[in-house]
């Protein structure tokens, strides 16, 4: 098949750093690469694929430090529709933006929503694009919009042998992704603290959530047992992860899937999530992690 996948532009394919969305949208290239598909990728032009290539920004937004991102989105969607008889189906990974473009676009499509569905303000959206195929990442995502066209839930994979397993694991608990208050990096400090162990925590913080991180999380670094490591490579992930007792995962909002998750279950490691979103299908309680509710939290 002629495949197209359209992937946002703040990050690359696969992202240097951080960046769930785009890290997926690798994972499916290359393996409909692998399959004998001919497929061609519209991505940032620092992505690396098997694919064709349409480099639709010099480089990944974020580390770019573009100043209108939506305006190389806007050029991608224009490009995509310019090209789009070459495709047999053409796969989008861009929340919204595209709705208006492939009612008309004429050719087999398909969108997979990555991101929290329950604002308010997305139901007339939703409810004007109701014919649009859609696939969730989850089966908890679609709660807000049952009615939505949903054509299926695909969880994400991971390639196998993408993550090391180690059968000793060093004393200390991993926290891995972004600080932010819906994170929840200050309930992982104090759940490692009520234990008695390390906590190293592996997270990007956006310029958004930089107050959060100032008036909240900095203080709590100070207190023995917290490492702060920052936003880290794959590689560095990959070896955090293998080595820890347990990822914490204590989210407090809708989680759509949380890739780390599955991550840290291909090294071998234990999930210890907070039950919101996707949680509950995706940790097999007591067999790959423990999941406990709201009240549970250390105060």
């Amino acid at each position: 098949m002629r495949i197209a996948q359209i992937s946002p532009l703040f990050e690359s394919v696969p992202p240097r750093l951080y960046g769930g969305t785009e890290r997926v949208v690798s994972y499916l290239t290359e393996e409909l690469v692998r399959l004998g598909h001919e497929v061609t990728l519209f991505a940032s032009g620092d992505s690396r694929t098997g694919a064709r290539l349409v480099a639709c920004s010099e480089r990944a937004l974020r580390l770019g430090g573009a100043a209108h991102p939506w305006a190389h989105h806007i050029a991608q969607l224009e490009w995509v529709a310019g090209r789009a008889g070459e495709f047999d189906v053409v796969h989008f990974h861009t929340d919204s933006l595209h709705f208006p473009l492939v009612r008309r676009l004429g050719v087999p499509h398909v969108t997979t929503l990555h991101g929290r569905l329950d604002a308010p303000d997305l139901a007339p959206l939703y409810r004007e694009f109701a014919e649009l195929p859609m696939v969730s990442i989850s089966d908890s995502q679609r709660g807000p919009l049952p009615w939505v066209n949903w054509a299926a839930t695909v969880y994400h994979g991971l390639p196998a042998g993408a993550f090391p397993f180690r059968a000793r694991p060093e004393p200390y608990l991993a926290v891995v992704g972004r600080v932010s208050p819906e994170k929840r990096v200050d309930d992982a400090i104090r759940i490692a603290r009520a234990v008695g162990v390390e906590v190293r925590i592996a997270a990007k913080v956006d310029e958004a959530d930089r107050g959060d991180f100032e008036g909240v999380i900095r203080p709590m670094l100070r207190e023995p047992g917290v490492v702060f490591l920052g936003e880290q490579g794959e590689r560095e992930k990959a070896e955090l992860l293998a080595g820890a007792l347990a990822l914490l995962f204590p989210v407090d909002w809708p989680e759509p899937f949380g890739l780390v998750m599955i991550e840290a279950m291909a090294c071998g490691t234990p999930v210890v999530a907070r039950r919101r979103g996707s949680v509950p299908e995706v940790v097999d309680e007591g067999v790959t992690g423990a999941v406990f509710d709201l009240r549970d939290a250390p105060a």
